[in-house]
């Protein structure tokens, strides 16, 4: 009998914790995961091809969005304000797990290495009404990024 999964998993379960702490809320969308491999091009004068060599460069980690709806918690806005005042010592480890179906096991994880936040988007409020949620948003800026299943 195999484990292997056939069919991929659903994108709605997952937790994000910061420093290995949940937050007071979850968060209802994170974007943005990815890391690229800049290439530097080279050729040598004395090629007797006419191209160019491609040389794997700098590593790069994808700015991250995180979303969700405003409660009664400041903890996000505290968070880059205590980065405008000191700066890359406000570094933290931040952890997008996602968890399977029934919410019980955890299937993968990304970890942001050394993040801080970039920016800070309030709601867009409207006196009009209507049921849209006030929502918060955070970008994130990461060094690193490690992923690793469950």
């Amino acid at each position: 009998m195999s484990d292997q999964r056939t069919s991929p998993y659903s994108a709605f379960n997952f937790l994000v914790e910061f420093n290995g702490q949940d937050i007071s809320a979850g968060f209802s969308e994170v974007t943005g995961l990815g890391a690229e491999i800049t290439m530097a091009e080279y050729r040598n004068g004395n090629d007797k091809e006419n191209h160019v060599r491609k040389i794997p460069n700098i590593n790069k980690v994808s700015d991250v969005t995180l979303k969700r709806g405003i409660i009664k918690s400041q903890d996000l806005w505290n968070w880059i304000n205590l980065t405008r005042r000191q700066g890359w010592t406000a570094q933290r480890n931040v952890t997008i797990t996602m968890m399977d179906e029934a919410h019980e096991n955890a299937v993968m994880r990304w970890t942001l290495q050394n993040t801080v936040p970039t920016k800070y988007t309030g709601p867009s409020l409207n006196a009009k009404g209507g049921s849209d949620v006030a929502m918060e948003e955070l970008v994130l800026a990461a060094e690193g990024i490690v992923y690793a299943e469950g």
